[in-house]
């Protein structure tokens, strides 16, 4: 999920931001969205699946039966959570890439026992209340939520430690990049990282395919609801007039490059205006939401050698679905 956008903001300050840009339109996310609907193969970024409602949304595919991700990888840090805790050190600066609800990241604190806890999301609404009752229960970890689109490069600001800083990005949500923009962002957290910090991530495997397409395909359809919303989300952000009955959801399995492809497809020709912009559908053109990219432990050791990191460990579940890897940078 590609983004323009650099700047690292407080938690409240991007709740008014976003708050601003619904109404009003900011230029940079118009633009943006502008730019992707008229492009040849129109896309809209996944980062705009995940406002409010969005994040609950995906909170509920979790639960879902079909979609293991989230239990698979859980799983594992049951299984594998003291040798994890071994390996990647106790104390230090936890920072979470895309935090949502924060829930991953807690399931760790007895485990990891860190000193400071910086969740990232953009939905900075859901984070700040997810942050206030997590606090709660951890009185004694100093605890920093920003509101950040960090797709795209950030720097983090001075009042994170810059001692033993882990970056924290579970949930295989590196697959939502394509291979060169996962580099980029992986060189951009090497960046961020001092000579004693390391990354903690979840990657996906490769499967059978029947698996992965059921995992994005759940029979209740909470998947087609996340990715519809997505459609109303821009609605507010740039003033289109997205009716979400002429859409329907499209996933599927693009084996040659190994990735899951979430698409919404035009149930009859449409005529989209927004802000500055119109375009014409056709029935069952499709607007390109979002990539998942699933890996051989080969080819993501390529990518991590590539951002200049290397991995130290890897941990799996007992059908090699999804792993769990702690990586250092590599001195330069």
């Amino acid at each position: 999920m590609a983004s323009t956008v650099s700047s690292v903001c407080s938690t409240a300050e991007l709740a008014r931001c976003n708050e601003a840009g619904a109404a009003q339109g900011s230029p940079a996310v118009l633009a943006e969205i502008s730019t992707g609907l008229l492009a040849r193969r129109s896309h809209i970024s996944p980062k705009y699946l995940y406002d409010t409602l969005g994040s609950r949304l995906f909170e509920a595919i979790c639960e879902l039966d079909e979609y293991y991700p989230t239990r698979t990888e859980a799983s594992i840090f049951t299984s594998h959570g003291e040798a994890i805790a071994a390996c990647v050190g106790q104390g230090g600066s936890l920072i979470d890439l895309g935090a949502g609800n924060c829930a991953k990241a807690a399931s760790l604190f007895p485990l990891l026992r860190p000193q400071q806890y910086v969740p990232l999301d953009i939905s900075a609404e859901f984070l700040a209340t997810a942050v206030a009752g997590l606090q709660q229960r951890f009185p004694a970890i100093a605890m920093t939520p920003l509101g950040v689109d960090f797709s795209a490069g950030f720097q983090l600001p001075e009042h994170v430690s810059k001692s033993r800083r882990v970056f924290f990005y579970p949930g295989s949500s590196i697959g939502n990049f394509s291979p060169p923009q996962a580099v980029g962002l992986l060189r951009n957290l090497r960046d961020n990282l001092g000579a004693d910090g390391g990354l903690l991530i979840g990657i996906d495997l490769v499967k059978q395919s029947s698996v992965l397409d059921a995992a994005y395909n759940d029979e209740l359809g909470v998947t087609a609801a996340f990715n519809l919303n997505l459609l109303r989300h821009v609605n507010r952000l740039a003033g289109a007039n997205f009716d979400l009955r002429q859409w329907q959801h499209c996933a599927y399995f693009d084996e040659a490059a190994s990735r899951i492809e979430m698409h919404l497809q035009a149930q009859c020709d449409v005529t989209l205006r927004w802000q500055g912009g119109a375009r014409q559908f056709a029935r069952g053109e499709r607007i390109h939401t979002e990539d998942s990219y699933k890996y051989t432990r080969g080819g993501f050791n390529q990518l991590l050698a590539s951002a200049g990191f290397e991995a130290v460990q890897y941990w799996t579940d007992p059908a090699n679905w999804f792993a769990v890897l702690y990586a250092r940078a590599v001195t330069r």
